[in-house]
């Protein structure tokens, strides 16, 4: 085989070689996105988002607003209530209960808030969901020391899986002056700290 031939067999076979390894590269490349799953999308967030720091890291901040759930629970009195029953105010709502160790250790927190914004548009809502006329005597007994707190209870036992805590104790729900969920915390938090407060304020500007 002449030199001519010999050199140009040895191209074919060197462009073939370059094909045959681009093209397992590209089909790695394809076969790794095949696998990789979709992407997760991260839920979009309010501009409340910038509170979550410091004792409030794991504060989630809804973009989309929903309503609070229309689900009755009750006053000291028995009387029902919903939280369309304080509309027109800023809400920081509470699911607690006595079984749960750190809704008792925040509580101290909470009474302090309400204290702090006493006289202003500002609810500290406290909703107890222990069952039970027993727990509950406890509970009342619990809040009595917490002043200016009230009792509420959830003898359902049904609200903290309406909020996007999903059943997690203890949930902290915030609601703006119409109602709408605006921020949720799961866990123990400080909620009369420095970033508790600015989150309140920030509510609290925004027109009714």
């Amino acid at each position: 085989m002449s030199g001519s031939k010999k050199a140009g067999w040895a191209m074919a076979a060197a462009v073939l070689l370059i094909l045959m390894i681009g093209g397992g590269a590209l089909l790695y490349v394809n076969r790794a996105a095949v696998f990789k799953g979709p992407v997760a999308v991260e839920a979009p967030k309010s501009d409340l988002a910038r509170f979550a720091t410091g004792p409030l890291a794991r504060l989630e901040t809804p973009g989309v607003l929903v309503v609070a759930p229309d689900h009755s629970f009750r006053a000291r009195d028995g009387s029902t209530v919903h939280f369309a029953d304080f509309r027109g105010k800023v809400v920081v709502v509470n699911l607690w209960a006595m079984w749960c160790a750190p809704c008792r250790t925040e509580m101290p927190t909470l009474a302090r808030l309400a204290e702090l914004y006493a006289g202003r548009d500002l609810v500290v809502l406290p909703v107890n969901v222990d069952t039970g006329a027993d727990a509950l005597a406890d509970a009342t007994s619990f809040i009595d020391v917490h002043e200016p707190l009230p009792l509420y209870n959830d003898p359902q036992f049904q609200l903290p899986f309406l909020f996007p805590g999903k059943g997690k104790m203890p949930q902290t729900i915030l609601l703006d002056r119409q109602g709408r969920v605006r921020a949720t915390f799961a866990g123990e938090a400080d909620w009369a700290s420095p970033q508790a407060r600015a989150l309140v304020d920030a509510l609290l500007a925004e027109p009714g």
